[in-house]
């Protein structure tokens, strides 16, 4: 029912917004490079390691010659990867994949038609997850794990043309609630707890099919 009402309430926001304006559309495909914030790392061992899929389309409504709206769907594949770092059987390696179905909904803002600056939040749903501790695989019981199935995100995104009506685009994401509250411990028998968060850096290629070009890119 909520979700019902949410995509109502922004189909409703659209169709209004659109009235006597161009509405554009344009599909997407990237690569994600992430991790997640409140993994324990014993040996210093840090960064955008898990690599993933990004792809999707969206609807862009322009408000004026500066300024835009677009609500995009797309299917993003996030978590945390760390190599191994021992010979034995317990040889510290881990892998966490998270799968999302998303829908981000972002403002952009227009330079002279070579450059858009957009700040936004997303709504993803997991889909899949899988994670390995020492190359093995967790037999979890459910679909998500101990994951949350949904993930809230704020969202800073960067487009730049390259070629006519396709476009560059670099996305930070990261999650405004925690994705999972995992406890650790040490050889000691020390315990602590740690709230998880999903990074993700994303390099995608933007293409808008009905974009009106303006001979050498200026007003």
């Amino acid at each position: 029912m909520i979700k019902r009402l949410v995509f109502f309430t922004l189909f409703t926001f659209f169709l209004n917004a659109a009235h006597g304006q161009q509405i554009l559309g344009a599909a997407t495909l990237g690569l994600n490079t992430t991790q997640v914030e409140g993994d324990e790392v014993w040996d210093g061992y840090y960064g955008f390691a898990k690599f993933g899929l990004n792809v999707g389309a969206s609807a862009i409504i322009p408000f004026t010659d500066r300024w835009s709206v677009s609500l995009e769907t797309m299917y993003t594949q996030k978590g945390g990867y760390q190599r191994p770092r021992f010979s034995k059987d317990r040889n510290g390696a881990y892998m966490l994949r998270l799968n999302y179905a998303e829908v981000p909904l972002i403002i952009h803002f227009e330079d002279r038609e070579t450059m858009t600056f957009g700040l936004g939040a997303s709504w993803g749903r997991l889909v899949h997850m899988e994670e390995y501790e020492h190359q093995h695989l967790i037999p979890w019981e459910t679909l998500s794990g101990p994951y949350e199935t949904n993930d809230f995100n704020i969202i800073i995104d960067v487009r730049f043309r390259v070629y006519e009506r396709f476009w560059g685009n670099m996305r930070l994401q990261h999650s405004l609630a925690p994705i999972r509250q995992r406890q650790f411990s040490d050889v000691l028998g020390n315990e602590w707890t740690r709230d998880q968060y999903n990074q993700v850096i994303s390099f995608r290629i933007y293409y808008i099919f009905n974009e009106n070009i303006e001979p050498d890119y200026e007003r």
